[in-house]
């Protein structure tokens, strides 16, 4: 593809979540602050929100690698679940191994029991246990509330199960729900993800060029990251979806720089910004 014709070693921007290409910008580092110091002061339910494409999935992933060797950590990608297969999804991922009576299915009594005895062990051995959900905008409210008991369990210190909750706006409004209330009051430690401004937009490109092996002098002309800030409003996944067509289409014209033309060119063919884009889309300098 464009990699040899740019001087990179891989592609810089993917829409996966990978960690080697996270950037530190002040509300991930913000975030990343408020979870640490919530963990250590031993809260129970911490939240973390963000509109579409922020990359609450990327800040979920350096969290869970930044925790100590003291942390003992689950991650749930998809919360969608009822209570009795959120447990077992949990003892699952805390590689607790759970008795059952012959052939009879686990039931939500003997689930909450294994899981309870597998706390207190890791408690008594000085262990946190640390689980982060994400997309939990989906859980149901019987989940959540089934999670919230288990967070009932506590040392006279610290609480035996600490929950990370990610999630898009609409996590508040669960939230707000009546009968999710005593959760929502458990909730000590939260922040709001934003989008990047146009100036760590930059050097959020900047960033991820250079991790791809990107050398040479400056890529993105300062109107077309102007530009990609506008039809993208500074939301990562946006940005790298429209950044990624503006480098093929400058491959493809044999040019090593990128212009607002081509980010225009590329945005009005990402359904997700050409509304916005064909404002002031200029194809003839494509």
């Amino acid at each position: 593809m464009y990699l040899g014709h740019f001087g990179l070693r891989e592609m810089p921007f993917g829409i996966t979540p990978d960690t080697s290409f996270a950037y530190a910008c002040s509300a991930h580092q913000e975030a990343i602050n408020t979870l640490m110091v919530a963990v250590a002061n031993g809260e129970g339910f911490m939240k973390i929100t963000g509109e579409v494409g922020t990359g609450k999935t990327l800040l979920c992933r350096r969290f869970l690698s930044m925790l100590g060797p003291r942390c003992v950590t689950a991650y749930i990608p998809n919360p969608y679940l009822e209570p009795r297969a959120l447990l077992l999804a949990l003892a699952d991922e805390l590689s607790i191994a759970l008795e059952r009576e012959g052939d009879q299915p686990w039931d939500q009594h003997r689930l909450v029991k294994g899981l309870t005895g597998a706390l207190l062990e890791h408690a008594a051995n000085g262990r946190q246990v640390v689980v982060c959900l994400d997309e939990a905008q989906a859980m149901p409210a019987e989940s959540l509330e089934a999670l919230r008991l288990l967070t009932n369990l506590e040392t006279e210190k610290r609480k035996l199960l600490q929950v990370v909750l990610f999630g898009q706006p609409e996590l508040d409004e669960r939230l707000a729900h009546p009968t999710v209330r005593q959760l929502r009051q458990r909730i000590t430690f939260e922040y709001r993800l934003e989008a990047l401004d146009r100036r760590e937009l930059d050097f959020y490109l900047a960033h991820r060029l250079r991790v791809a092996g990107y050398r040479s002098q400056r890529l993105f002309a300062e109107a077309a990251v102007r530009r990609l800030h506008r039809v993208t409003r500074g939301v990562p996944r946006l940005a790298n979806i429209v950044a990624h067509k503006s480098l093929l289409l400058a491959f493809g014209a044999g040019v090593h720089r990128i212009e607002a033309a081509h980010v225009s060119a590329a945005a009005v063919d990402t359904p997700a910004v050409a509304r916005r884009a064909r404002w002031w889309w200029l194809p003839a300098r494509v």
